[in-house]
């Protein structure tokens, strides 16, 4: 049980790797943060994501097809809200100064960072689909018992914020090159680039 339960945990940690690592939104947010507010804040966001991935990984893991087909099912609305909030996301950074460096509004940042992206992986029901389509290529399916079930879920957990430590680590690094100036370019493009994928996102769910 041991042994298959480490086994678990490493298949998991390495899906959740593979899933965050591509870069969208969710990354680019994450490197803007780490350079306008530092590491922490970055590592936050990813977080944010990381957390919703582990919910998706659950349900996958722990065959609960009633709230897959559900999910899937409200992906319009989903869509809908997740696109908005990009949208919405994009036009604030791309307005947004260098954020203070007190104490108090880190932390109250730290939270935002955190449930904004919550808010926008989990308004993604496809992750889902990547996460059974991951689990089926690699003959896992539902998994075997609960504890080889948990095991993969933290496992995903795990990987994911692997990805999210190195990625907000790395981009932390520019933060002591950065003028107001050059901040001031580093929003307008993140700005652009966040609202390009909330546009994109809209029109797949208006458009299929």
């Amino acid at each position: 049980m041991a042994v298959t339960a480490a086994t678990s945990l490493v298949r998991g940690a390495i899906l959740g790797f593979s899933i965050a690592a591509p870069v969208g939104p969710i990354g680019v947010l994450c490197i803007r943060r780490s350079i306008s507010s530092g590491r922490w804040i970055g590592l936050a966001t990813g977080l944010g994501a990381a957390t919703a991935d582990a919910i998706y990984g659950a349900i996958a893991a722990f065959g609960l097809t009633g709230v897959s087909a559900f999910l899937v099912g409200q992906h319009f609305w989903l869509g809908l809200i997740g696109g908005l909030f990009l949208c919405w996301l994009g036009v604030r950074t791309f307005s947004g100064r260098p954020a203070e460096r007190g104490t108090s509004e880190r932390e109250a940042s730290a939270f935002a960072s955190y449930a904004s992206t919550f808010v926008l992986t989990i308004t993604n029901p496809m992750t889902i689909l990547a996460f059974v389509a991951m689990f089926a290529g690699l003959g896992l399916g539902a998994a075997a018992d609960w504890t080889g079930a948990a095991a993969l879920v933290c496992g995903v957990f795990l990987g994911s914020a692997v990805w999210w430590m190195i990625l907000s680590g790395v981009a932390g690094l520019l933060r002591e090159r950065m003028t107001p100036g050059k901040m001031g370019w580093v929003n307008r493009a993140s700005g652009v680039v966040i609202t390009a994928f909330g546009a994109y996102a809209l029109a797949s769910v208006i458009v299929r």
